[in-house]
């Protein structure tokens, strides 16, 4: 059996899922763990979260027992107490790069990890696209709103554009890791890559800092600002970004989603080179990783 530890925000859950999806296809016994959401652990986080993969519509999932658990990590009271996990065999495996192959040979294994790359995931994203179902907003006007704008996204030339600032800026240990990445000048040569193609192409703009997007992206006959969905409704943006011809991702696993789940025939997409500040990053070995994408670095320019 592999278990897989489902942890973080929305994104990087929907990867471990997703995870779970593949291994699955091969023919793996696999099995979820959502302990990482319980109270215990939660009460010491800045930031703590929810499995919000239970918001998506009737997401089907095996979730390991505590026996299960236990056949690979060893919990004694003390462990409990402290709220620790001490790995007790060699079965536990932690992601330390971004692609690891191996993975998919694994049969008995306890996996930690947020697998983002998208070489694996591509001989499965029709699958992820008909698994993840997105709830209706909780407000029904929003939900007309939603509805509408999508149609509009549909019949134009549109390019949803995620700025992901708030927590990139404000925490020192997350600017020291995602900061000055997704910069204006990658913003700024996305956009003119799109515009190039289409002088009429209108852009969607999603962001956790509403005050910054509309300071900078006013202009309502060029850009559309998306600040309605929020709470547990924030997802819906996620939908929302997969309906456009065009993303233009932030350094951020949500914005990703929003791309990968995007199904039209004539997407483009646009991601920055690295991820994260302190990734050493090939570019031979990123388009691999990431074919068809587009990558673009903090300079602004096409890798």
């Amino acid at each position: 059996m592999i278990i897989i530890q489902v942890a973080g925000g929305l994104g990087n859950q929907m990867q471990q899922y997703a995870m779970y999806c593949k291994l699955r296809t091969l023919g793996k016994e696999v099995k979820l763990d959502l302990e990482w959401f319980d109270e215990s652990h939660q009460k010491g986080l800045l930031a703590p979260r929810k499995c919000e993969l239970l918001f998506f519509k009737d997401l089907p999932m095996n979730i390991c027992s505590e026996q299960e658990r236990a056949k690979f990590l060893n919990r004694s009271i003390l462990q409990k107490v402290t709220g620790k996990l001490i790995p007790s065999r060699n079965h536990i495996f932690t992601e330390s790069r971004m692609y690891h192959p191996e993975i998919m040979d694994f049969t008995d294994a306890y996996l930690y990890g947020f697998f983002l790359c998208q070489k694996y995931y591509d001989d499965i994203s029709e699958e992820l696209r008909q698994l993840f179902r997105f709830p209706e907003h909780t407000d029904g006007q929003c939900q007309v709103r939603n509805a509408d704008l999508m149609q509009e996204m549909e019949k134009r030339p549109s390019v949803s554009v995620h700025l992901r600032r708030g927590d990139y800026l404000t925490d020192q240990e997350n600017f020291a890791l995602f900061g000055n990445i997704a910069t204006d000048a990658y913003y700024a040569s996305a956009m003119d890559y799109f515009l190039k193609k289409d002088p009429d192409t209108h852009f969607y703009i999603f962001s956790n800092d509403t005050e910054y997007v509309q300071a900078h992206y006013g202009d309502r006959e060029r850009y559309t600002i998306v600040d309605w969905n929020t709470g547990i409704n924030s997802l819906l943006d996620m939908e929302l970004m997969s309906h456009c011809r065009g993303n233009i991702c932030a350094n951020s696993t949500f914005s990703f989603w929003g791309a990968r789940l995007n199904g039209r025939p004539d997407r483009e997409v646009i991601r920055t080179f690295t991820m994260r500040n302190n990734q050493a990053c090939d570019p031979d070995q990123m388009h691999d990783y990431w074919k068809g994408w587009l990558l673009v670095d903090r300079d602004g320019k096409f890798v």
